[in-house]
């Protein structure tokens, strides 16, 4: 009787405690939302503060109607789903200054012998235009395009994922035999996703066309910039390519270049990639990933070099891809961030370019995904201010005259750079239309899984389960992923077997060599010992040499 007293007592506590918990819960998660959204209307009124004396100062160029409709247009992009978490991050304080000269002082200064600070000559300040004619003007006739590529796929399914299912079949399996389900995927290998790389190869047709070789960095720079602007909206991950699949995208005929992708390594992943394009330019690179877990978020870092060389002028540019950061890997809406450091390197002229990516944070007075960089002669001279958003557009500007200004936050004394008004170099291609149902493709990625004739055996367009989840069949496609996994599996350890049993084999016939060899000089040694009986033989494999084993 007591016993049961005691029970019931304790069950009402805890359904007393219970709902103080629940109260307490309910209570934080609308404190949060509301800091959230004061945190939100915070930063939304002082990027238009910011923009603001932008706006008056540039109002006798532009129509004040046409920088308000841009601003807002602005400030409603940049605006985050409500669902967002954000990523807290440190402020850094830039490396330099900028100042955009006006009109007056631009004339003023192409009429003088200042022109040395930027290295060029006055009659290159171009205030319409400050790249050279050569990169505008288009050599030879443009191609046009003859075949018409696909611009949908079917619609993503509504499907929920079944965190059981997944745990079920990780019970008592390693870590790396783990099946991971479609669910996390989307119909795209790791090879296509390189190949999106050449979204905006244009930039690379016009740079083959700079007779400078600074005004060709300010482009390549652009483009590197351009291969994550399809990342934004990105967050499911592409297919591992099986060993020796390939993907190859033909476009000579509309854009004169051909791409090829191959999977060189499978433990760990490694891609080599090549493009060759009939309009100037030849690029490549090998690709490995290392990723490291960090809680709640996931950290993504590309291991390898690309190189791109011009045909004309020779120049050879290398540079490496920053880190990819995934946030709310455990619970909450995913979101991915760029961040770090590029150096574009001509290894020819010895002109070099820094881009920085900013990470994101949610208080930070910068824009979200800023992009800033300087071009520099061999000297160290800089020559052009780079600006913008790796996920809308980049700008440069053309630097006048160069001074330091005061001393920064960490001691150490900022480049203030006059320069003439930004021209655009790149900007990001509008989604195709119902593109959130489409996994956000853009219109490059909605045909590389296209059927085509003529491709090899081991494209990553004939791979079964790919083709099985782009076509919306997500329950065949988790079963076929699953049987060409335990088939690649089953190759390694065969290929490792016969290499084990090949390096026995090998280790016995030594052996056997060695024993035969120093039995033989032994014999030798005998002989010659009783004929001269001081006589030593150093070598201990006979006549022949260990190289010829």
């Amino acid at each position: 009787m007591a016993c049961r007293d005691f029970l019931d007592l304790a069950e009402t506590h805890s359904r007393r405690w219970q709902r103080a918990l629940q109260y307490e819960r309910e209570q934080r998660t609308h404190l949060e939302e509301t800091i959230e959204q004061l945190a939100k209307q915070h930063n939304s009124l002082e990027r238009a503060w910011r923009e603001a004396p932008t706006l008056v100062s540039s109002a006798p160029s532009a129509p004040t109607t046409n920088k308000g409709s841009e601003r807002s247009r602005k400030e409603e992009a940049s605006d985050e789903d409500e669902d967002t978490e954000y990523f807290d991050a440190m402020e850094d304080s830039p490396a330099f200054i900028t100042v955009t000269a006006s009109e007056s002082t631009q004339h003023r200064r192409s009429q003088s012998n200042l022109s040395g600070a930027s290295g060029g000559h006055p009659g290159d300040w171009n205030q319409d235009d400050h790249m050279s004619p050569s990169c505008n003007d288009v050599s030879g006739k443009e191609l046009q395009p003859r075949r018409q590529r696909r611009s949908h796929i079917p619609d993503k399914p509504n499907y929920s994922l079944n965190l059981w299912s997944i745990m079920k079949n990780c019970i008592g399996k390693e870590l790396s035999k783990i099946p991971m389900p479609v669910n996390f995927n989307e119909p795209l290998s790791m090879l296509q996703r390189l190949t999106e790389d050449l979204e905006y190869h244009e930039l690379l047709d016009k740079a083959a066309r700079c007779d400078s070789s600074l005004e060709q960095m300010c482009l390549v720079a652009a483009f590197s910039v351009s291969s994550y602007s399809t990342t934004v909206h990105r967050t499911a991950k592409p297919f591992n390519p099986l060993l020796g699949e390939t993907y190859e995208l033909d476009r000579l005929e509309e854009f004169g270049y051909r791409s090829l992708c191959e999977q060189v390594s499978h433990h760990p992943p490694a891609a080599a990639h090549h493009v060759i394009s009939q309009r100037g330019w030849t690029l490549w690179q090998e690709i490995t990933i290392a990723s490291k877990f960090r809680g709640k978020y996931l950290s993504i870092m590309p291991l390898g070099a690309i190189h791109l060389q011009f045909h004309a002028s020779g120049n050879h540019y290398v540079w490496r891809k920053v880190t990819s950061t995934v946030h709310n890997i455990i619970v909450g809406k995913l979101w991915i961030d760029q961040s770090g450091d590029i150096e574009i390197v001509n290894h020819r002229t010895k002109e070099t370019c820094q881009l920085k990516f900013s990470p994101y944070s949610y208080f930070s007075r910068d824009v979200p995904r800023k992009v800033t960089g300087v071009v520099a002669d061999s000297g160290g001279q800089a020559h052009y201010i780079l600006s913008g958003t790796w996920d809308e557009k980049m700008e440069s500007a053309k630097i006048v005259q160069s001074s330091r200004g005061g001393s920064g936050s960490e001691g150490k004394q900022k480049m203030v750079y006059q320069t003439l008004s930004p021209k655009l170099l790149w900007k990001k291609y509008p989604l195709p239309e119902n593109a959130e149902n489409m996994y956000y493709f853009s219109a490059l990625a909605l045909t590389l899984n296209e059927l085509e004739d003529g491709v090899a055996t081991t494209d990553s367009r004939l791979r079964p389960d790919q083709r099985l989840m782009e076509d919306g069949r997500w329950d065949e496609a988790n079963s076929e992923k699953q049987r060409l996994e335990e088939k690649q599996r089953a190759v390694r350890r065969r290929r490792e077997a016969e290499a084990s049993d090949a390096l026995d084999e090998g280790m016995r016939l030594r052996t056997v060599r060695v024993s035969v060899c120093l039995s033989a000089s032994s014999d030798e040694k005998g002989e010659r010992k009783q004929e001269s009986g001081h006589k030593v033989i150093l070598c201990m494999y006979g006549s022949k040499s260990p190289n010829h084993y």
